[in-house]
């Protein structure tokens, strides 16, 4: 399915979801029927959707769409993507930015396209690490490039709003493949971005 920026609903998905929220705020001691909460289960019902409609877009489609053959064979990078996604473990937003790179093999990709991917493995129920790894496969299996690196840094309210509390940490993950295991290739990639990882 191509890339799609979308409201529209299943409608059962919704009805199921509206009625599971009621019952989560009764069952958190909220009344469900007091005049400022009557419409919330129906609001994080369409919410809950929009965040996680990356599970309906297919990632490779959103390569392909905009995919050209050219003879350019330097690094491509695309810089502070904004992430928005959602812990699967607690169900609590995390927040960031991604940093792409690659170096063509003969095809390359719009860049609105590279930022797309991003959000696709984004708005699913996700940790970090998977979604790192996520952007760099559907990059190298769509384009083929010499070497694909990706890099999240982000924070995530499962640790500030709760448990450790600690609202200054960030967390970083990398995922590098073929030319990117070069040193010197991955040097210039952190580079560019402005990142230091040891």
């Amino acid at each position: 399915m191509a890339y799609k920026n979308t409201e529209q609903y299943d409608e059962a998905v919704t009805e199921a979801l509206i009625n599971n929220y009621k019952e989560v705020i009764a069952l958190l001691g909220e009344d469900p029927k007091r005049e400022g909460i009557t419409k919330t289960p129906e609001r994080v019902a369409k919410s809950l959707q929009y965040l996680t409609q990356g599970y309906q877009l297919d990632a490779h489609a959103i390569l392909d769409s905009a995919k050209f053959h050219e003879s350019v064979s330097e690094m491509i990078v695309v810089k502070d993507i904004e992430v928005y996604s959602i812990c699967e473990h607690h169900m609590l937003p995390f927040f960031g930015k991604a940093h792409v790179a690659y170096i063509p093999n003969g095809w390359i990709t719009g860049l609105s396209k590279v930022a797309r991917v991003v959000d696709v493995y984004a708005r699913r129920l996700q940790v970090q690490e998977r979604l790192t790894i996520q952007i760099k496969d559907a990059i190298k299996h769509t384009l083929n490039p010499l070497g694909v690196a990706v890099v999240v840094e982000a924070q995530h309210l499962c640790m500030m709003m709760r448990g450790v509390q600690k609202q200054n940490s960030v967390t970083t993950t990398s995922a590098f493949d073929g030319e990117f295991h070069k040193n010197s290739t991955r040097s210039e990639f952190m580079r560019l971005i402005g990142a230091k990882l040891s």
